[in-house]
């Protein structure tokens, strides 16, 4: 009733002001259609014409966008709810993905691939389904097609770069990681991937390269204390790649550098030690390992000096230094274990028994020493007592016990157990030859010729 008393009271308004403009405008007005032609209307007429016309056009347009507006939001409606039972369907694939269910989880994505083949993460599940099958071809395809929709996608890049390093192709998957890098050449995860890429193949220089860029873009992060540690490690192996090929000068440089830098650091001076005896100086080799010992106390400067004057023929010159630091310290067990050794290599088996003992007084245990000691009394002539130390070395006892080793993981046990305690394989232990005597073949016995018996 409102609505319709506010349209008569409009329209009663609407007549008054018409008749009164007619009223006050009486005159005619002629419109010609051609030169000779015209039509004469009054005034008002032709005012109320036009805004009449006026109103039938901005009502035509207003009704022609809001009917492409609802088609417009018609079928985004559509797509919308085909994009949310996509979506379902995805996220239902995924956690068949996720429970281990790979064949329900591949018809799942697939059918939402069949659905919308435009979906890169639909491309990323079906990839890991297939990696999980072992289907790794299968899976660089699917990576591929999605990298074809998304070539910026970090994430596909990613993965398509993983799978090919999974694949064995390094050389694919260092130029994903590039590929990577020209669109965002400071994210840290690819350098530190393409790095590791490239250590594995042995390519230090390139390593170093990109180490150098990452602690550029780590230099206050969390990690870059070990950023800055494992740039020594690879400035270290472009040095020793180069005292390989024989430019011992430029690595020597190099390792006094490192050494200054991180005087923990054993490969630096083991290999400036090694360096300086390809330059036959072997008096600077001896003081590099000799120092290197002196800091770090470990056997391979032992090791190393032994070998330097065992082959110069000067065995006292290592006694000496042996004896000098045990003066120093009389509790090092390690430098009595390689004196007893270098003793027992000079026929000084007395001497070599002494040292062995105070090691294995303190309750050291360990093959080595056992070996040792079992070499040592043997050239005493005590047998006894050398095939007790050789039966520990080898881990013998008197039952001659053949032991046990987990086939999974390797760990070797004293007796059988159904569950390895090591890695928890179940009926993983077997003999440790196990393998070798089932593969071996008894050699075939020859007949023996009549009369031969």
């Amino acid at each position: 009733m409102v609505k319709i008393a506010l349209f008569m009271f409009v329209f009663i308004v609407f007549a008054f002001c018409f008749l009164y403009f007619w009223g006050i405008n009486p005159g005619d007005i002629t419109v010609y259609v051609t030169a000779d032609q015209g039509i004469t209307f009054p005034a008002p007429i032709i005012l109320i014409t036009a805004v009449l016309i006026g109103l039938l056009l901005g009502n035509g347009v207003h009704v022609l966008s809001i009917g492409a507006f609802s088609l417009g939001q018609w079928r985004r409606n559509r797509r919308q709810k085909k994009d949310e039972e996509i979506g379902a369907i995805y996220r239902d694939g995924v956690a068949r993905l996720l429970s281990g269910d790979l064949k329900k989880a591949r018809q799942l994505l697939q059918k939402a691939l069949d659905r919308d083949s435009r979906r890169t993460d639909t491309y990323l599940a079906l990839a890991s389904v297939a990696l999980q099958e072992g289907s790794m071809g299968q899976a660089i395809d699917l990576l591929l097609k999605a990298r074809d929709l998304d070539p910026k996608s970090v994430e596909v890049l990613f993965k398509l770069a993983a799978t090919y390093a999974e694949a064995g192709r390094v050389t694919d998957a260092i130029e994903v990681y590039r590929e990577l890098l020209a669109s965002d050449s400071e994210n840290r995860k690819a350098l530190r991937a393409l790095r590791d890429l490239h250590v594995e193949q042995g390519e230090w220089q390139d390593a170093l390269s990109l180490q150098k860029r990452i602690l550029k873009a780590a230099s206050a992060g969390p990690k870059a204390d070990s950023e800055k540690q494992q740039l020594l490690q690879l400035r270290y192996e472009v040095a020793f790649q180069a005292l390989e090929s024989g430019e011992i000068e430029d690595a020597s440089t190099t390792f006094r550098e490192l050494i200054k830098q991180d005087a923990t650091f054993t490969p630096a001076r083991v290999s400036l030690g090694d360096a300086y005896r390809r330059l036959k100086r072997s008096s600077d080799a001896a003081e590099v390992y000799q120092e290197g010992y002196r800091v770090l106390k470990k056997s391979v400067f032992l090791s190393r000096l032994e070998d330097l004057y065992m082959s110069a023929e000067d065995p006292s010159a290592l006694l000496g230094f042996y004896r000098a630091q045990m003066q120093k310290d009389n509790d090092d067990l390690l430098l009595k274990l390689y004196l007893g050794r270098l003793c027992l290599r000079l026929e000084m088996v007395d001497e070599a028994l002494e040292q062995l003992h105070a090691v294995e007084s303190t309750g050291v245990e360990f093959r080595q020493l056992h070996l040792l000691l079992g070499e040592a009394n043997r050239r005493r002539n005590k047998i006894d007592e050398a095939l007790a130390e050789y039966q520990q070395a080898l881990g013998i006892d008197n039952h001659l016990n053949l032991g046990f080793v987990c086939s999974s993981c390797a760990a070797a046990h004293g007796s059988w157990l159904s569950r390895c305690p090591s890695c928890g394989a179940w009926d993983s232990l077997v003999l440790p030859e196990r393998q070798q005597i089932q593969d071996a073949r008894p050699l075939e016995q020859k007949a023996i010729p009549h009369g031969q018996r």
